[in-house]
């Protein structure tokens, strides 16, 4: 029997075809060239490679072809173009193959953030059928991944509840603009630690990526939760880095999703079904997948499923988390919440309130 880094190692050369050449090789690979994914770091299990055989390559350009498509550094780029400038800047494009059955496929695709500057990556979980010989990607939010949440056997009963849940919520363009309705429908989501217990609010709202989009994120240090990072509500977790990795995504039930990143000491997640207040590691300063951390904290951010952003970042403006309303300042990071006449803004310890 392989050991697990034997197996990773096989595993990335099978993918680019030179198991056979070389004895070693480091856990992520590139695609094979001449393909619309050359350059593509692909992961997967061996025994997942093994099933899919001469389909690998096939699969890779499909997936890295529609997540590039739904990236915002990315788009409007041919995918080989892509992948050569987001190279350039020192940032992968990853594919990461983590079930197999039959004509079905299901993982993570993620574009790394920039090492330059403090944001978070793009990532979506994906589900794959094929069909007439084709290999169909669903990318998180898309009419695709309705429709194979709904047919895959790579997905049980009571993760198909909660992701179908995410996936069929619409949003009007016109409460897209407006949060002022949408106050407290955020259906009980928390902050990202134990209800009563207080963090310190270190960034306001801001865009996922510290540069572009709706002001989605709050970073949250120190306090008396002992750094311990929790899930807002009950949902399906995922690791969107893999093990080890200081990401974490949890589609909750009613529209929202919510992410975690630059966590350490991890809890590895992979379409696992978790309850409120569920651990998913600590505080820290994880860049598994791009971006940078000053000092230990969480990056938490709220994505939801819209008609002008499918599964992408939203606004918190307006927004109730925890029991405070959040409203974005002159500036990113600048903003505060308010709960009970109390204002807080950056700097001030916040208690985790459930009403």
């Amino acid at each position: 029997m392989r050991t697990a880094v034997t197996a990773l190692a096989a595993t990335a050369l099978a993918v680019t075809g030179l198991l056979a050449a070389a004895p070693a090789a480091p856990a992520d690979s590139p695609a094979g060239a001449g393909h619309p994914s050359a350059g593509v770091t692909v992961k997967m299990p061996a025994a997942v490679a093994d099933r899919l055989g001469a389909e690998r390559e096939a699969l890779v350009d499909a997936v890295s072809a529609d997540a590039l498509s739904r990236s915002h550094d990315a788009r409007g780029l041919a995918p080989s173009a892509a992948v050569r400038e987001l190279a350039d800047e020192g940032r992968k494009v990853v594919v990461d193959v983590r079930d197999v059955a039959g004509d079905w496929a299901r993982g993570v695709a993620y574009v790394e953030a920039s090492r330059t500057r403090h944001g978070a990556p793009e990532g979506w979980l994906y589900i794959a059928h094929r069909e007439d010989g084709r290999w169909v990607p669903g990318l998180e939010g898309d009419r695709e991944f309705a429709d194979h949440v709904a047919d895959s056997p790579l997905v049980g009963a009571a993760e198909r509840r909660t992701m179908t849940a995410y996936a069929e919520r619409e949003v009007t363009p016109e409460a897209q603009a407006s949060p002022a309705g949408a106050l407290a429908n955020t259906n009980g989501l928390l902050l990202p630690w134990m209800p009563d217990y207080y963090m310190t609010l270190t960034g306001g709202a801001h865009a996922h990526d510290g540069a572009t989009g709706y002001w989605s994120s709050l970073d949250f240090a120190g306090g008396n939760a002992s750094g311990l990072v929790r899930s807002s509500r009950e949902g399906t977790a995922t690791s969107m880095c893999g093990p080890g990795g200081g990401w974490t995504r949890v589609i909750h039930p009613g529209g929202f999703s919510t992410d975690y990143y630059h966590l350490h000491n991890t809890t590895y997640y992979n379409g696992t079904s978790i309850g409120r207040s569920a651990l998913l590691g600590s505080i820290g300063t994880d860049t598994c997948a791009g971006g940078s951390a000053t000092g230990a904290h969480v990056h938490w951010a709220l994505r939801t499923y819209d008609a002008d952003y499918n599964g992408q970042y939203t606004w918190l403006n307006g927004r109730t988390i925890g029991g405070w309303a959040w409203w974005n300042g002159s500036l990113q990071y600048s903003g505060c919440g308010t709960r009970l006449g109390v204002t807080a803004c950056p700097g001030t310890a916040i208690y985790n309130r459930t009403g």
